[in-house]
């Protein structure tokens, strides 16, 4: 059973960079991925990116591609959520998620995923 260690988020204005990291005491295997989900208040939770371990790329909504960049740590089974250039939209709770998805085309489904973080809260002020 996976546990995931979250770290990172909290409070920034318009423009600015926040990280978060996420660990898995589990081993990867498969078409393991990691990757985080958001939910803003009243909105429904939507995928924001994932790290996918059997090609090794990131994979990103269209709303934070070229804003965000995930990266991992192959050795600490970690992966690194950099926030760039954030928006008052990105405020959200963050949950990292840990699964197996059936390929590229079912990443960005919850469904797929096994394993959700507690969160942590993103608050892009203006």
């Amino acid at each position: 059973q996976a546990q995931l260690t979250e770290s990172g988020g909290g409070s920034v204005q318009v423009g600015g960079s926040l990280r978060l990291s996420c660990a898995d005491s589990t081993r990867p295997y498969g078409e393991y991925a990691m990757g985080w989900f958001r939910q803003a208040r009243d909105k429904e939770r939507e995928f924001v990116a994932a790290f996918r371990w059997r090609d090794g790329r990131g994979y990103y909504a269209e709303s934070v591609e070229g804003r965000f960049t995930i990266s991992r740590v192959d050795a600490q089974n970690t992966v690194f959520l950099q926030m760039d250039n954030l928006k008052v939209e990105d405020t959200a709770v963050y949950y990292c998620v840990v699964g197996w998805p059936a390929g590229p085309l079912r990443i960005r489904h919850p469904s797929e995923y096994m394993y959700w973080g507690r969160g942590a809260q993103v608050t892009v002020s203006s």
